[in-house]
């Protein structure tokens, strides 16, 4: 029986690549933040209600995939009552619904919910303690959708760039072009993720989910590898046929920040793996891929 997937946040970086990426047979609803507010608890009732009776009434087995997010992770130091709001209280809304209607929900959190300070990478046991606002409104996110639907999972992932919105990726290539040198932090250590990537991962899980299976409830997806951003703007400069040398490296501290940044964000995807779900490539070969199919920038 194929997927039926609804994607709030379908808009995003994230969820045009879960459209994209969806099998043919499937059926795909993502409506964009402004077309179903998570923070709205009525109107996420009644999109989840009506997807769950569509989709099953047409023999597709119903899954959400939750890529709505507040991502902007310095705003959200300042704005902490709307990062709140869309970050936990609407995956709040949404696991309710889910649970309500009997819907698997996939959601997807980050890094930023451990503190950063660990020398290897971290597994999804391991003691959270997030440093900034944005972290701290994503983990509650985490425990709401966890704590309210027991067929509720939530994915972890880390430095995502894509065809679509801001990122890292289109940043570095945009000042390449009137930067002679750039200064990129040297000491953060975390694993590029292609959204692309990520996306293909999520929907494997969803299948899994889908079929009666009960993988981990928290899991890790991130590009295997690691390095730092100033090695991550180099490879970039190297995929774009430019020197890399031009890309200097600084510290945290010569590039201060509202929101502290993890110095080490590295996810273990042990957990991924040993649920039977297929690793995602290394973080260099995603590079060029994506940057070789003009997926980026």
């Amino acid at each position: 029986m194929a997927l039926a997937l609804l994607v709030p946040g379908g808009r995003g970086q994230l969820g045009r690549d879960l459209v994209a990426a969806a099998p043919e047979d499937g059926l795909v609803h993502a409506p964009s933040s402004a077309e179903l507010d998570l923070t709205d608890a009525p109107a996420v009732t009644d999109a989840v209600a009506v997807f769950a009776a569509t989709a099953r009434d047409a023999g597709y087995r119903p899954v959400v995939v939750n890529a709505a997010a507040y991502t902007a992770v310095d705003a959200a130091e300042t704005d902490v009552d709307r990062a709140c709001a869309v970050n936990a209280t609407g995956p709040g809304n949404l696991a309710k619904s889910c649970r309500e209607h009997n819907v698997p929900l996939l959601h997807v959190s980050t890094d930023y919910v451990f503190p950063g300070d660990g020398t290897r990478p971290y597994e999804p046991t391991d003691e959270t303690g997030p440093k900034s606002a944005y972290g701290r409104t994503k983990l509650d996110g985490e425990h709401r959708v966890l704590s309210t639907w027991d067929r509720s999972w939530v994915v972890r992932t880390a430095w995502v760039y894509g065809r679509h919105g801001d990122n890292f990726v289109k940043t570095m290539a945009r000042l390449a072009k009137t930067n002679d040198t750039l200064s990129v932090v040297d000491d953060q250590v975390g694993s590029p993720t292609w959204s692309l990537d990520l996306a293909t991962g999520l929907l494997e899980l969803a299948t899994l989910v889908a079929t009666g299976n009960t993988p981990p409830r928290v899991l890790h997806a991130t590009g295997a590898g690691e390095t730092t951003w100033c090695g991550f703007a180099r490879a970039i400069f190297t995929e774009l046929g430019l020197d890399p040398t031009r890309v200097h490296p600084c510290s945290t501290a010569e590039y201060p920040r509202p929101a502290p940044r993890p110095a080490y964000s590295v996810l273990s995807t042990r957990s991924w793996t040993d649920a039977g779900l297929t690793p995602l490539r290394d973080w260099r070969d995603a590079l060029s891929a994506a940057i070789a199919t003009n997926a980026v920038p």
